[in-house]
């Protein structure tokens, strides 16, 4: 097991799964709005649009690729870098947990087709979810086709930690979402609702069409590190103390986010390194 520095650089110089960044630009995008790179094409290589609720994992298409430990063994996120096309982006790698698409931009029917998305119910693993109020998870409405340029608002309905159901707050989707927008749920809790966590999606109702049916759905995701790019084309790299040295559970779904400062999410190339001991 890994219990000291000597241990981390061990483990990178020889006992190390290597994680390979290539991803192509998403184009037509919002600055200081996430971006999800799953449909970008390269390496990772480019995720399936998801139907039916369900977790993601190792084996799914379009996770990074490391090597499941058997306990005691662990494994940690301990070294990457990576350079972006655009500057002053930052490149977040989560573990996606589960998702689900399917659900359409130009209907405002109560929508629960491949729903509901449920934590609980897939039984997602404590390693995975992490604190077991579910306060480590992260939720988005994940967009996997353009949607239409008239306004409408969502109303999702979602279960609680608590095992209550209610609406989140309203959250604009017209305007013309583009393929790897990420709406964040999170914030939309009520006011009632700051001390509960999401655990699942139950429904999904747009108060108007907009006009193009595009595709979206539903992500929960672990944030596990946070690697900013400075100027463009120029690789930053971070070591183990600037990470956090984030624990990898196994069968986690390594997945790339990008929060960009222009409306592309940029050429990405990098890689890194997950140290097992």
């Amino acid at each position: 097991m890994i219990t000291d520095i000597s241990g981390v650089v061990d483990g990178l110089a020889n006992g190390a799964s290597r994680l390979i960044i290539d991803k192509a630009s998403l184009a037509s995008q919002t600055a200081g709005r996430f971006i999800s790179t799953w449909r970008a094409i390269g390496q990772p290589a480019q995720g399936a649009i998801p139907t039916t609720a369900a977790l993601a994992t190792l084996d799914t298409v379009g996770a990074m690729r490391f090597s499941n430990q058997v306990d005691p063994i662990k494994s940690y996120f301990a070294y990457g870098f990576v350079a972006c096309s655009n500057a002053t982006a930052t490149v977040e790698i989560h573990d996606r947990l589960a998702h689900m698409g399917g659900l359409v931009l130009n209907s405002t029917a109560s929508q629960t087709t491949n729903l509901p998305l449920n934590l609980q119910t897939l039984n997602l693993p404590a390693a995975r979810r992490g604190s077991a109020d579910y306060g480590d998870i992260q939720w988005w409405l994940e967009v996997y086709a353009d949607g239409g340029a008239t306004a409408s608002n969502a109303t999702i309905n979602v279960t609680y930690s608590d095992d209550t159901t209610g609406n989140l707050n309203t959250i604009a989707v017209g305007g013309t979402l583009r393929i790897g927008n990420l709406l964040g749920l999170d914030i939309l809790r009520p006011t009632n609702k700051q001390d509960v966590n999401i655990k699942g999606i139950n429904s999904v109702i747009l108060s108007a069409s907009t006009t193009v049916a595009g595709n979206f759905g539903f992500t929960a995701t672990r944030p596990r590190a946070a690697m900013p790019t400075l100027v463009a084309n120029k690789a930053e790299a971070y070591d183990w103390a600037f990470l956090g040295m984030p624990e990898i559970a196994n069968d986690s779904c390594l997945t790339l986010l990008v929060l960009p400062t222009t409306t592309s999410s940029g050429t990405l190339r990098g890689g890194g390194k997950v140290i097992h001991g």
